[in-house]
């Protein structure tokens, strides 16, 4: 229960500071624990970011399926409005995957997190789009949104949507 709410507490620091301004020291003050308690759980910082990574990946996957029991073209603009939403409310920096990669690039142990959250990822899209052919294509235009947040905001989810429909239905976008 304690190494959960450490990671928990994590994500947040992560996600407010980046990765390259928090001291381990300040990661301590933010989750409210030891020095020799956070080192327990997580033996280096590289650990830590890829612990606060697994436990964003968990809630990401439940905000985009809360509400969202649809299959097909529908759930999928579900998913990619729910993905506005989070950009909006929890990622305004960007994707907090893809900045752990970029500030730690050659570190193993953060690129099996952000694969293992990508590919579980472009399984969900395949999964509610009820058509799995698609599925990289359907990936590749989630991170579209999540990458042009910070320049085109609320515009990017609206253009998903269109090549989302296209894609899926054969559709040409209006």
């Amino acid at each position: 229960m304690l190494k959960q709410q450490i990671a928990a507490d994590l994500e947040k620091a992560f996600s407010r500071y980046g990765f390259a301004e928090p001291s381990v020291a300040q990661l301590k003050d933010a989750c409210h624990v030891s020095l020799r308690t956070l080192y327990k759980y997580y033996a280096s910082k590289e650990q830590m970011i890829a612990a606060a990574l697994e436990h964003r990946h968990q809630r990401y996957i439940e905000f985009l399926l809360e509400d969202n029991q649809e299959v097909g073209t529908s759930s999928i603009l579900a998913v990619f409005d729910k993905l506005g939403i989070w950009m909006r409310d929890f990622a305004p920096n960007g994707c907090m995957s893809s900045n752990a990669v970029a500030a730690f690039p050659e570190n193993q142990e953060i690129r099996e997190a952000v694969s293992r959250h990508k590919l579980n990822v472009m399984a969900l899209l395949g999964e509610k789009s009820q058509q799995p052919q698609f599925a990289t294509s359907l990936l590749l235009i989630h991170e579209g949104i999540s990458n042009s947040w910070t320049v085109l905001g609320e515009q990017s989810v609206v253009t998903a949507k269109q090549l989302a429909t296209t894609l899926l239905e054969g559709d040409a976008p209006q």
